[in-house]
């Protein structure tokens, strides 16, 4: 039987992961980050160039208000921040299918990793000096005729797949 949602008790300890999102201009997009964001207790995200930034009734709407509980920001420079974010010492992961990509599941994360998740729009992705600047660029494995997916669907199973792995990290 189904739990009652009334049930649920949220959890004060946020992992040390924030997404910067570059160019997502889509109200399902955003809307999906905020939730996956809260769902997977992901400490802040960055909205970053022309993404869309709250409030947004459509956004709120797919959010279902997660904007108002997840620390987020808007970043004019997605270099910049990238770049500020590598200082304060986030390992900075696009998420991106590119010639020198490796697998999501082979990432390897120790205990002590901040990561800064680099999502771009599904119609650019990821934009050139981001990736360079980056420490090391993740894809999922793509197995259907499609080579991509929804930028929420795919950030979904990369915040899953790190969130899993700093849980195991700690112990």
């Amino acid at each position: 039987m189904q739990t009652d949602h009334s049930e649920h008790k949220p959890t004060s300890t946020l992992y040390p992961l924030c997404y910067l999102a570059i160019d997502i201009r889509t109200p399902s997009n955003v809307g999906g980050l905020f939730r996956i964001a809260d769902a997977l207790a992901v400490e802040k995200v960055y909205l970053a160039g022309k993404s869309l930034t709250p409030p947004n009734s459509k956004l709120r709407k797919i959010s279902r208000s997660t904007e108002k509980n997840v620390d987020y920001a808007y970043a004019e420079n997605a270099l910049e921040t990238a770049r500020n974010l590598r200082d304060q010492g986030y390992r900075l992961v696009c998420l991106e299918i590119t010639s020198n990509s490796i697998e999501l599941d082979r990432l390897k994360i120790d205990g002590q990793d901040k990561i800064c998740l680099i999502l771009g729009s599904e119609k650019d992705g990821v934009p050139r000096e981001i990736l360079e600047l980056a420490d090391t660029t993740v894809h999922i494995p793509m197995h259907g005729t499609n080579s991509s997916m929804n930028v929420a669907t795919a950030c979904a199973i990369a915040t899953y797949e790190i969130t899993r792995k700093l849980h195991r990290a700690n112990g």
